[in-house]
């Protein structure tokens, strides 16, 4: 017999695989652009800031996508909706290989944004409504760094794909993401939970949504400053190892693996910690280890201790976002969770995308490494604050 709230072993963990590839898949397609920000400013003739704010346009975008598919995931289930936009973000993406000019790149990567956006909520509700509550931490920061996970293969595309190719085919790649929805089509069972807790009607779920506001607000923030800390120190990174310190495409692709192994482990570590001592003692302890990164990560004389810092700082940082997808859905409620944690996750987004732009256009008066180390200092401690004033919901039963 199983446990309420989840199913036999091999449903939940093909639900881990889906979600955890979706958003592998996912962070690849955002990432290829992050890498190629030098090159497409260059070929669209426009300057760096500009093509970093395709970065932010994307973020803006994605509370969108959120909203949509976390209704249609909480009123028709969760397998269709992510079936739906692991299709959609995929065209999108190879059209924006494309893109003949400035204008139709940023129009695409507004709507790449959407399909970004309705991916994460409603994947990490179905995975989480399935994995056993006892090892939701773990499998939680599992698939969280499925996120780092796409990072590191945008990071070895542009080592062999960029050099010989250029952009345009990373983004041709991009469009993988179409063959996952056929696993989910005919590998995954729906939800249990949902089945137990659908609402009804439109009118029912709008009525359910509205009584958790509080919570919803609450999420928000938490997401805003998460989503600060990561893309505050992943975004320009790779900016910053090409223009002020002087590495070369293929230079910046291998330190990016490397702290991306960092990201996947502590992702992983810090949710087997938190299983342990709590989500919130997770969170608070990785990030408070994260500031003692800062002056490594930013700062470091030799490229030996760039690259140890920037693992480190990494591991720390997606060590607190392994925590979030067990965190976020156990403060949700069943009836709501393929919306709330979803669309206040990308909320979070939406408030915080503008970083990589902000920190872009302080570095040409405080340069890359201090503009990036303020903003990892400021981030972290708010952060900090804003998990403790929240609550804690570890092992909650889901579907009971």
């Amino acid at each position: 017999m199983t446990a309420p709230g989840h199913e036999n072993g091999r449903d939940y963990l093909n639900a881990l695989i889906a979600s955890f590839l979706g958003w592998t898949l996912d962070a690849f397609d955002f990432f290829v652009l992050v890498f190629a920000i030098p090159t497409i400013a260059d070929e669209f003739q426009v300057d760096v800031p500009k093509i970093a704010k395709t970065i932010a346009v994307t973020l803006a975008f994605r509370p969108v996508g959120a909203f949509i598919f976390g209704l249609l995931a909480d009123r028709y289930g969760r397998r269709l909706p992510l079936m739906i936009d692991l299709v959609f973000y995929s065209v999108v993406e190879v059209l924006s290989g494309l893109a003949p000019d400035y204008k139709s790149f940023l129009i695409l990567r507004a709507l790449f944004g959407i399909g970004m956006g309705g991916e994460w909520g409603v994947g990490a509700s179905l995975a989480m409504e399935k994995v056993p509550a006892r090892w939701r931490g773990v499998l939680s920061g599992v698939l969280q760094e499925g996120y780092a996970v796409g990072y590191l293969l945008a990071a070895c595309c542009y080592f062999f794909v960029f050099p010989k190719w250029g952009w345009r085919p990373m983004f041709f790649i991009g469009g993988l993401p179409a063959l996952l929805a056929l696993f989910v089509r005919f590998k995954i069972k729906e939800s249990v939970v949902w089945q137990k807790s659908r609402q009804a009607s439109w009118s029912g779920l709008g009525i359910a949504i509205v009584s958790h506001w509080k919570i919803f607000l609450y999420l928000t923030a938490l997401m805003t400053m998460m989503n600060f800390a990561s893309h505050g120190t992943q975004d320009m990174y790779p900016t910053f190892l090409q223009i002020q310190r002087g590495f070369s495409p293929q230079q910046v692709a291998v330190i990016a693996v490397l702290y991306n192994i960092g990201a996947i482990a502590g992702g992983v570590l810090v949710g087997l910690y938190s299983d342990r001592f709590g989500r919130r003692r997770g969170m608070v302890t990785a990030l408070m280890l994260a500031v003692l990164m800062i002056p490594l990560w930013a700062y470091a004389p030799t490229t030996p201790l760039l690259v140890l810092g920037a693992f480190l700082i990494q591991f720390m940082v997606q060590g607190a976002w392994g925590v979030i997808p067990a965190h976020i859905t156990e403060l949700s409620p069943d009836s709501v969770r393929g919306f709330l944690p979803g669309f206040a996750y990308q909320c979070g987004v939406l408030l915080a995308g503008r970083v990589a732009y902000l920190e872009a256009v302080f570095s040409k008066t405080l340069n890359y490494s201090n503009a990036m180390a303020l903003t990892a200092l400021t981030v972290f401690l708010l952060g900090i604050v804003v998990i403790l004033l929240g609550p804690e919901k570890k092992g909650a039963r889901f579907g009971t």
